[in-house]
């Protein structure tokens, strides 16, 4: 009985020294507020704020080289968001804010050389060599880097109507101020 207990209680050593040194040697490093503010970003990682992508953005954001106001297609409320969850002011965008869009091709112009499905960043448009493309409008962040490599210029960037599906209400337009 005492020897059975022994054998588990030496298990039960090992085993946690090993789970302490796999913690230890496999530890992932990650700052949770890269994790907030890239969880604000749309992800579109069209590239329009300077960076690579949403994720690099963030983190020069957290390291306090970038504002947090040069992402267009997150809007001024991005800005908002990032103010908030950050503590700083909120500043107008670096660059003109466009309404929500969504890529469109002619099908009848498009000649299948695949150039736009290679720039988008999401993978929202859909066809195969030679053959006629189409964009999956869930997926389509109106990033519009598909619109440039085109080369018989067949994308066009259209704005999404607002549906019931859609629509955010607004922020008010007057600024309201606390009295002390």
């Amino acid at each position: 009985m005492i020897s059975a207990l022994a054998i588990m209680a030496l298990g039960a050593v090992v085993l946690g020294a090993a789970l302490g040194y796999a913690a230890i040697r496999f530890k992932v490093e990650g700052d949770p507020l890269v994790e907030k503010i890239d969880a604000i970003l749309p992800q579109t990682q069209c590239g329009q704020c300077g960076y690579p992508g949403c994720r690099p953005y963030a983190e020069a954001i957290s390291a306090g080289e970038a504002e947090i106001n040069l992402c267009p297609p997150g809007g001024l409320d991005g800005v908002r968001k990032l103010a908030d969850l950050l503590g700083r002011e909120v500043k107008p965008l670096a660059a003109e804010e466009k309404p929500k869009q969504v890529a469109i091709i002619d099908e009848q112009t498009c000649i299948g050389c695949t150039l736009c499905i290679q720039a988008c960043p999401v993978d929202a448009i859909v066809g195969a060599a030679k053959q006629m493309h189409t964009v999956v409008e869930s997926l389509c962040t109106g990033c519009e880097l598909c619109v440039k490599p085109c080369p018989v210029e067949c994308i066009t960037m259209e704005p999404l109507t607002e549906k019931l599906d859609n629509w955010k209400w607004k922020y008010p337009v007057i600024e309201i101020r606390r009295v002390a």
